[in-house]
C-alpha cells in the first residue's frame, strides 16, 4: 500500500505561483510513475503532469511551459510548481502513484490517490 498526502493548495491571483507538495509513504519503492491530476465539479479528473522513476516527465498541453513536476526520491516527495496561473487552473489537485504490473494477460495499473488540495485562481 502507498499513502499520499497533498498540501500547498491556496487562493492566488491570476499570474501568480503556487507549489503543491505530495508526501508519499508506504511501499513507495513499488511505484513506477507519480502524477498530478485535477478535477472541477461535474467534470472528469484530468491529467496534469507525470514523472517516471527514471525522471521522464509529461505535461498536458494546457500547462506545458507553466508547470513543472519534480520528485525527491530520498524524501519521498513529489512537487508541482505552478507559474503564471490562470483562472482555468482552478480545481482540486490530486497526487497519483501508479504501479505498472506486467502479467500474462497484459499490463495492469494499480493507482493510489491522495485526498486532494484546492487551488483557486482569481482574476
Amino acid at each position: 500500500q502507498v499513502q499520499l498526502v497533498e498540501s500547498g493548495g491556496d487562493l492566488v491571483q491570476a499570474g501568480g505561483s503556487l507549489r503543491l507538495s505530495c508526501a508519499a509513504s508506504g511501499k513507495t519503492f513499488s511505484i513506477n510513475v507519480f502524477g498530478w491530476y485535477r478535477q472541477v465539479p461535474g467534470k472528469e479528473r484530468d491529467l496534469v503532469a507525470t514523472i517516471s522513476d527514471g525522471g521522464s516527465t509529461t505535461y498536458s498541453d494546457s500547462v506545458k511551459g507553466r508547470f513543472t513536476i519534480n520528485r525527491d526520491n530520498l524524501e519521498n516527495m513529489v512537487y508541482l510548481q505552478m507559474n503564471n496561473l490562470k483562472r482555468e487552473d482552478t480545481a482540486v489537485y490530486y497526487c497519483n502513484a501508479r504501479q505498472i504490473l506486467d502479467a500474462p494477460g497484459g499490463v495492469y495499473y494499480n493507482d493510489y490517490w491522495g485526498q486532494g488540495t484546492q487551488v483557486t485562481v482569481s482574476s
